[in-house]
């Protein structure tokens, strides 16, 4: 076990118990020992996952880094404290694993990674898609001309969260806190990985990738962030990249990405690293890839050398399109007609919703120019880069 690497996890609850779960299975495998938590009220016995032992528990995350010689941390907490936990552990010498989005706007974003790259540790950001066997795939699939010349990227993501959700804790569904922002939206946390996906296998992975974004937020839901949104990023590969997402889905589904051909289309159902190629005058072919773990490939580059999967510079397209989703307009309150409660599972439901996620992604067009009834063309944004 003296080979392990020391880990420490900031954030052990909500999303964090899933990295609580995956450190006790490389724990399993010899690769990491949890050696602390960083919790503002500690985790109870029952709390920590059978087998993991005991690791220090601390709310001062500076201290417990040093207390416990930590050579790794997993950052899993509010979007706000990303960057500022992030270069606390990078000035220690400790490497990264941080949760996405990585940064709340594109300045935090910058002073994380610049700082971190000052420091020389190595930093992988948790967009766990990105570590799916399929993405590489698909990108050959491309390559080779499989559904021939491409002409964009779409993603859609139909999902559903109840009305609790946005009270799980101070800053869920919001834009801002105590004026420092979070931009807690649906295209940038829960769906953030159809926007992050899509950029990928678009090839706009920078931030010079991006040259425009226009944006449509809406919310049903009483909050300030949106629930309901759609955004079409202009790219330097000149290809669009349209992603619509919603949490107030009728039928919730698995999210997905759509790569078009102007001789077929490849499906990407990244939750389930599903990939369907369909292509003028062949049968369809399905296929199922395995996943690289972004926790073990981090540990692994830090044993010998492999290369990270997903470094900060690698989701710059992305926070560009945070940022721009920052910027817009705050997101307008669909009309009351315009949604309904489902009473048994108290969540919030747009009639028609899950049509329209899919034909934006199908024809890499906004809600607007799919004449949905409750977007005004007026309100979306555009913001070049």
């Amino acid at each position: 076990m003296s080979s392990a690497v020391p880990i420490v996890l900031a954030g052990a609850r909500g999303h964090g118990r899933w990295h609580l779960d995956n450190i006790r299975r490389l724990q399993d495998k010899g690769i990491v020992r949890p050696a602390g938590i960083c919790e503002l009220t500690p985790l109870s016995e029952d709390e920590l996952p059978e087998g993991l032992g005991s690791p220090e528990q601390s709310a001062d995350f500076g201290a417990l880094l040093d207390s416990t010689g930590a050579r790794v941390a997993v950052i899993c907490t509010p979007i706000p404290t990303h960057t500022d936990l992030a270069l606390t552990a990078a000035r220690k010498g400790v490497h990264l694993l941080l949760e996405k989005p990585p940064a709340p706007s594109y300045a935090d974003y910058r002073r994380m990674a610049d700082g971190i790259a000052e420091t020389g540790v190595a930093c992988q950001i948790g967009f766990q898609s990105l570590g799916s066997h399929a993405v590489p795939a698909i990108r050959t699939m491309m390559a080779e001309g499989a559904i021939g010349e491409i002409t964009g990227v779409g993603g859609a993501g139909a999902w559903a969260r109840p009305e609790s959700y946005y009270r799980r804790a101070p800053w869920a569904g919001r834009r801002r806190l105590n004026g420092v922002d979070v931009i807690d939206g649906a295209l940038t946390n829960p769906l953030a990985h159809a926007v992050a996906t899509a950029l990928a296998l678009n090839g706009s992975v920078r931030a010079d990738d991006v040259t425009a974004v226009e944006t449509e937020l809406l919310r049903a839901n009483d909050i300030e962030s949106d629930d309901t949104s759609c955004v079409r990023v202009g790219t330097a590969q000149d290809r669009p990249v349209v992603v619509a997402a919603t949490l107030c889905a009728e039928d919730p589904d698995e999210p997905y990405v759509v790569v078009h051909g102007d001789r077929g289309r490849i499906t990407f159902w990244y939750t389930q690293d599903r990939v369907l190629l369909q292509r003028a005058g062949r049968g369809p072919e399905e296929s199922e890839y395995g996943r690289t773990d972004l926790l073990e490939n981090l540990v692994e580059h830090l044993v010998d050398g492999t290369d990270l999967l997903v470094t900060p510079e690698v989701t710059g397209a992305f926070m560009t399109v945070v940022e721009a989703i920052r910027l817009a307009p705050d997101p307008a309150p669909l009309p009351a007609g315009a949604w309904r409660l489902l009473p048994d599972e108290q969540r919030r439901v747009v009639p028609g919703i899950d049509g329209l996620v899919a034909a934006a992604a199908d024809t890499l067009a906004l809600y607007s120019e799919l004449d949905a009834p409750w977007a005004d063309p007026a309100r979306t944004k555009e913001v070049s880069t």
